[in-house]
């Protein structure tokens, strides 16, 4: 059976392991895969709207000669 999770649930889910620790889109996109089925296509574009309301921050810490792009949750994403 397949259904529409809605944005909120979605949110609440990343949010909930960015409060864990700091981590990577990659990463990210694998600890939401453990409750629910999303594509990296799906969750980029709710991080981005996560980081536009203020729910998160980045950071870029440099990984093998390239920069690994961090995502941290804010006091308002805690309170979220």
């Amino acid at each position: 059976m397949a259904f529409q999770l809605g944005a909120a649930l979605l949110d609440a889910c990343v949010l909930s392991v960015l409060e864990k620790e700091d981590t990577y889109g990659y990463v990210l996109t694998q600890n939401v895969r453990e409750v629910m089925s999303v594509s990296e296509s799906t969750l980029y574009p709710v991080l981005r709207r996560l980081q536009k309301g203020e729910y998160l921050t980045t950071y870029d810490q440099p990984f093998d000669g390239r920069n690994r792009r961090y995502y941290t949750i804010t006091d308002k994403g805690r309170e979220q």
